[in-house]
């Protein structure tokens, strides 16, 4: 399904819709706040992009520089080359320890890899353990934000879904009982797991550790109370010194939500005595993005979400429209470079309004890159004969200044003649949910002349 067809869906409940809409802006209102407060907001900014900038240019020396001192840390250090072998490699380290239960926290990686149906295909009982993924996950949908998985359910919604499978009591939506509920649910699981699975929010070449970043410290809970812990993290993940972390805390959660801080930053270094630690790190396309020019700067990105929070695409339409498992802005430029043809409704996602690039806490040229994913699908797929043929009409019309004033004639006069049914018909789909206003009878250059004609 593509992306105008799958937002149609997700429009046909439009007080839902709206409150989607005002939660994600109330979101992205704290963000600006958080920006405003913190004195040099812009360096910051700035500071990051050139830390990650340098990272990604010498990636094949820190990433070799990070192996060597996590192995000397203790840590046992495997390579994916994608999402088929990273699950295998899981797989394989669970069955090395005769493990069935697993708890995870929140990882994009490995929804990215499909981690959790292949694991429960093969007889595992895997427990996302983050609030919001425990819900996506009870109600077999994806995650539909990077940081706030469950924003497009309610909490009457919610209560539904915890009465049919945790068992609670209709509570009318109480989120304080939810809450409780959850916690009660899940401290079962922690108590029991073989295995705790992690993502890697920031790994640091120097040391061989990696950070966590958390709000309710499931991630803590998992990796200190099971004896294995297997971090999945993607090769971008990878920053030179420790030093520079500080750097992309202070952006992360005020970017993502508005908070000073995410509550917990857990570093890992080494593994506990009589446990163990894995990283797999992953690659599953990322050097192909980081080969094109054009594009390598979005694997700059650490998944704040706050391109989520202003796009008003995104707000309008759901993450669940997008069909990738990052939604989005940012999402629209990552997935092309896994799949053109699949993907290439996503960049057209997208006002190219620039307010995803503004807020980029890293300072991702998001909007531009989206017009020239556009560019590149229009050449290169076979795409819609009518946006081809569309496109080409336009760029004949706009290229001629002829042509654009008698196009321009026309149009106002239709708009001025013609009944409403007639230009909202069905060819017009834009005329499905909006309407034009009556058109004036001169265009602006003839108004401008006669203006300055008058004075």
């Amino acid at each position: 399904m593509d992306h105008s067809t799958a937002a149609a869906l997700f429009n046909k409940d439009e007080k839902k819709v709206d409150w989607h809409d005002k939660a994600l802006w109330f979101v992205r209102n704290k963000r600006d706040i958080a920006a405003n407060e913190t004195k040099g907001w812009e360096e910051l900014r700035r500071l990051a992009n050139n830390i990650k900038s340098n990272a990604l240019s010498n990636l094949d020396n820190y990433l070799i520089q990070f192996e060597e001192n996590a192995l000397k840390n203790g840590i046992k250090v495997h390579w994916a080359i994608d999402a088929e072998e990273h699950n295998k490699i899981v797989h394989d380290i669970l069955r090395s320890h005769k493990a069935r239960k697993i708890v995870k926290s929140k990882s994009m990686l490995t929804e990215e890899c499909h981690l959790n149906p292949y694991l429960e295909e093969n007889g595992y009982e895997v427990v996302d353990t983050d609030l919001g993924e425990r819900i996506v996950q009870l109600a077999k949908e994806r995650p539909s934000h990077i940081v706030l998985p469950a924003i497009h359910k309610t909490k009457e919604e919610v209560d539904v879904l915890f009465q049919k499978h945790l068992g609670t009591k209709p509570c009318n939506g109480d989120p304080q009982y939810l809450t409780n509920e959850a916690r009660r649910h899940l401290r079962e699981k922690f108590m029991h797991a073989d295995v705790a699975i992690t993502g890697v929010n920031f790994a640091l070449a120097d040391t061989g550790g990696f950070v966590v970043c958390t709000n309710e410290g499931n991630a803590d809970m998992g990796a200190h109370l099971a004896p294995i812990h297997i971090a999945s993290m993607g090769v971008e993940k990878l920053i030179p010194k420790q030093e520079h972390l500080g750097v992309f805390l202070r952006l992360l959660a005020r970017s993502a939500t508005g908070q000073p801080i995410t509550t917990y930053s857990s570093h890992f270094k080494k593994p506990r005595n009589g446990t163990e630690m894995y990283i797999v790190i992953v690659d599953n396309g990322r050097s192909e993005q980081l080969a094109r020019e054009d594009f390598r700067s979005s694997l700059n990105c650490i998944r704040c979400g706050a391109c989520m929070n202003t796009c008003p695409i995104y707000r309008r339409s759901g993450g669940h429209s997008y069909n990738y498992t990052i939604p989005g802005p940012i999402g629209s430029i990552l997935a092309p470079g896994k799949d053109l043809q699949k993907y290439s409704d996503m960049p057209f996602a997208s006002t190219l309004c620039g307010s995803c690039s503004d807020v980029c806490p890293v300072k991702i040229n998001i909007h531009e890159q989206l017009f020239k994913w556009r560019q590149i699908i229009l050449k290169e797929t076979s795409g819609s004969f009518v946006k081809k043929t569309s496109m080409k009409i336009m760029g004949n019309v706009l290229g001629s200044p002829k042509k654009f004033e008698q196009a321009g004639k026309a149009a106002r006069w239709a708009l001025r003649t013609l009944p409403k049914p007639i230009i909202n018909s069905k060819p017009n789909v834009w005329g499905r949910d909006r309407d034009l206003p009556k058109g004036p009878k001169d265009s602006f250059e003839q108004w401008y002349k006669n203006r300055n004609k008058d004075e």
